[in-house]
């Protein structure tokens, strides 16, 4: 088990590029007593108004890794509208009734790709550690057997459960025997801040686009319309990227801190 930092610099290690600042360009890769380093940043260090040194930050990510955000969608409601809802036009608001009858719930686990958006799923009516469990292994029997699977995942109680830690410990001792390397590392996020996973985003989408405007007159309809969402997506995956600056998030949590009655 590992803690979030880790996973973060690896995923953004991941996805390097090139830099130039201030005239000075920054190689997207170079070499160190023989390891390769990948750019993750690059910036400009000022002395009130001089110009003191351009900075690159070069990390080593691990090689033949894979990263996968990971959570599941619980409660997901197969709610059956009383009658159809209205679309926005001209001259009329857009409608949709709050009277449904409710069929049942079915929790959704997804893992997403970092690199190329898609989507890995699994469908259960609960959501206990037994249900994680099998969604963990059937990510070992789907991902190419030669990559070691970081999974970004927060802190729920079902994701640490010993059940869990101890199939993990198990499968990780066989992989280092054949592969030399661990297969499964979960990397969690820290309390309260499931947000910063981008599996989130996904789950917006899903729910914005296949269900939340919709009617189901039965669970199996519901699951039905997720896989063909699912099917849909990852014919044209879409890849997440964060555009938020690490500096901005922080001065608004100080700002925020600042703000909170002591």
């Amino acid at each position: 088990m590992r803690t979030l930092i880790p996973a973060l610099l690896l995923l953004l290690a991941l996805a390097a590029q090139a830099a130039e600042v201030e005239g000075v360009r920054l190689e997207d890769r170079t070499q160190v007593e023989s390891r390769d380093l990948v750019l993750n940043g690059a910036g400009l260090r000022k002395k009130f108004v001089f110009k003191v040194y351009v900075i690159g930050l070069y990390l080593h990510p691990p090689a033949k890794a894979l990263i996968l955000c990971c959570d599941e969608k619980s409660q997901c409601q197969a709610l059956e509208r009383t009658q159809p809802g209205l679309p926005l036009k001209t001259g009329h608001i857009r409608t949709r009734t709050h009277d449904y009858v409710r069929h049942g719930t079915i929790t959704l686990f997804a893992a997403l790709n970092y690199l190329d958006g898609k989507i890995a799923s699994f469908i259960a009516p609960e959501h206990t550690n037994a249900e994680w469990l099998t969604f963990l292994k059937k990510l070992d029997r789907e991902m190419p057997d030669d990559v070691t699977l970081h999974l970004i995942v927060d802190n729920y109680a079902t994701h640490k459960h010993p059940n869990v830690r101890s199939w993990l410990k198990w499968r990780n001792a066989r992989n280092r025997t054949r592969h030399g390397s661990d297969r499964i590392v979960l990397h969690f996020t820290p309390t309260s801040s499931s947000w910063m996973n981008l599996v989130e985003r996904f789950f917006r989408d899903l729910t914005e686009d296949a269900i939340r405007d919709e009617s189901f007159a039965s669970v199996a309809e519901l699951i039905a319309a997720i896989n063909v969402y699912l099917a849909d997506r990852n014919l044209a995956p879409k890849r997440y990227i964060w555009k938020a600056q690490g500096a901005a998030i922080l001065q608004k949590i100080e700002k925020a801190r600042a703000a909170m009655p002591s």
